[in-house]
Protein backbone atom coordinates (compact mmCIF):
# COMPACT_ATOMS: atom_id res chain seq x y z
CA UNK A 1 0.00 0.00 0.00
CA UNK A 2 1.34 3.38 -1.00
CA UNK A 3 0.93 6.21 1.45
CA UNK A 4 1.96 9.82 1.54
CA UNK A 5 2.19 12.45 4.23
CA UNK A 6 1.94 16.19 3.72
CA UNK A 7 2.76 18.91 6.21
CA UNK A 8 1.44 22.46 6.29
CA UNK A 9 1.29 25.36 8.71
CA UNK A 10 -1.81 27.23 9.82
CA UNK A 11 -1.89 30.45 11.80
CA UNK A 12 -4.61 31.45 14.23
CA UNK A 13 -4.82 35.10 15.24
CA UNK A 14 -7.12 34.32 18.19
CA UNK A 15 -7.44 31.50 20.74
CA UNK A 16 -9.44 28.57 19.34
CA UNK A 17 -10.78 25.15 20.22
CA UNK A 18 -10.89 21.78 18.44
CA UNK A 19 -12.77 18.80 19.81
CA UNK A 20 -9.78 16.50 19.25
CA UNK A 21 -7.72 18.61 21.66
CA UNK A 22 -10.15 19.26 24.51
CA UNK A 23 -8.87 22.65 25.62
CA UNK A 24 -8.57 26.19 24.31
CA UNK A 25 -5.39 26.66 22.30
CA UNK A 26 -3.55 29.97 22.15
CA UNK A 27 -3.18 32.01 18.98
CA UNK A 28 -0.13 31.04 16.97
CA UNK A 29 1.19 28.94 14.12
CA UNK A 30 0.57 25.20 14.21
CA UNK A 31 1.89 22.36 12.08
CA UNK A 32 -0.76 20.17 10.46
CA UNK A 33 0.09 16.72 9.12
CA UNK A 34 -2.20 14.85 6.72
CA UNK A 35 -1.74 11.16 5.96
CA UNK A 36 -3.27 9.71 2.82
CA UNK A 37 -3.27 6.26 1.26
CA UNK A 38 -3.48 5.29 -2.39
CA UNK A 39 -6.90 4.00 -3.43
CA UNK A 40 -6.37 0.66 -5.16
CA UNK A 41 -8.00 -0.56 -8.38
CA UNK A 42 -8.38 2.84 -9.99
CA UNK A 43 -7.24 3.69 -13.51
CA UNK A 44 -5.62 6.88 -12.19
CA UNK A 45 -3.83 7.71 -8.92
CA UNK A 46 -6.27 8.81 -6.21
CA UNK A 47 -5.60 9.24 -2.51
CA UNK A 48 -7.92 8.99 0.48
CA UNK A 49 -7.23 10.93 3.68
CA UNK A 50 -6.81 8.57 6.61
CA UNK A 51 -5.61 10.94 9.35
CA UNK A 52 -5.11 14.62 10.11
CA UNK A 53 -3.04 15.68 13.12
CA UNK A 54 -2.08 18.95 14.77
CA UNK A 55 1.22 19.41 16.58
CA UNK A 56 0.74 21.20 19.90
CA UNK A 57 3.37 23.02 21.92
CA UNK A 58 4.25 21.45 25.24
CA UNK A 59 1.99 22.29 28.15
CA UNK A 60 2.99 25.03 30.53
CA UNK A 61 5.04 23.68 33.40
CA UNK A 62 5.73 20.36 31.68
CA UNK A 63 9.44 19.65 31.64
CA UNK A 64 9.06 16.11 30.29
CA UNK A 65 6.68 16.64 27.36
CA UNK A 66 8.37 18.21 24.34
CA UNK A 67 5.37 18.15 22.03
CA UNK A 68 1.90 16.67 21.75
CA UNK A 69 0.15 15.44 18.64
CA UNK A 70 -3.65 15.28 18.47
CA UNK A 71 -5.88 13.73 15.82
CA UNK A 72 -8.35 16.27 14.49
CA UNK A 73 -11.21 16.52 12.03
CA UNK A 74 -10.00 18.47 8.97
CA UNK A 75 -13.46 19.96 8.41
CA UNK A 76 -13.54 21.24 11.99
CA UNK A 77 -10.06 22.72 11.49
CA UNK A 78 -11.26 24.61 8.41
CA UNK A 79 -14.32 25.91 10.28
CA UNK A 80 -12.07 27.13 13.11
CA UNK A 81 -9.77 28.87 10.61
CA UNK A 82 -12.76 30.50 8.90
CA UNK A 83 -14.11 31.72 12.26
CA UNK A 84 -10.70 33.05 13.24
CA UNK A 85 -10.53 35.09 10.04
CA UNK A 86 -13.97 36.55 10.69
CA UNK A 87 -13.19 37.75 14.23
CA UNK A 88 -12.53 41.43 14.44
CA UNK A 89 -14.51 42.22 11.29
CA UNK A 90 -17.88 43.86 11.63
Amino acid sequence: MNARTSTSAVTFLHPFMLSGVGSVLPAGTYTIETEEELVQDMSFPAYRRVATSIFLPRGAGSATVLMQIASIDPVELQVALDRDGMKGTS
